[in-house]
């Protein structure tokens, strides 16, 4: 089995997903133990540490790795 990485925006999605929930960027930079700020700069990013997406991931409850990989 093998994976191959799509061509996603990943800070897009996150915040796509936080709005999803209902969630505000305080509640969200809390549960990531960031600051807000960062949070913005995140929304902009195309890609992220491996180890910050599964933090999100767990975080919002849902899983990154799945929209960012697909199986070919």
């Amino acid at each position: 089995m093998s994976f191959k990485m799509k061509d996603v925006h990943i800070g897009s999605l996150i915040q796509e997903e936080l709005s999803r929930q209902g969630r505000t960027v305080n509640w969200f930079a809390k549960g990531i133990y960031c600051e807000k700020s960062n949070v913005y700069k995140m929304f902009k990013r195309k890609s992220i540490d491996m180890a910050q997406l599964m933090k999100i991931s767990e975080v919002l409850d849902h899983n990154f790795l799945k929209d960012c990989f697909e199986e070919s």
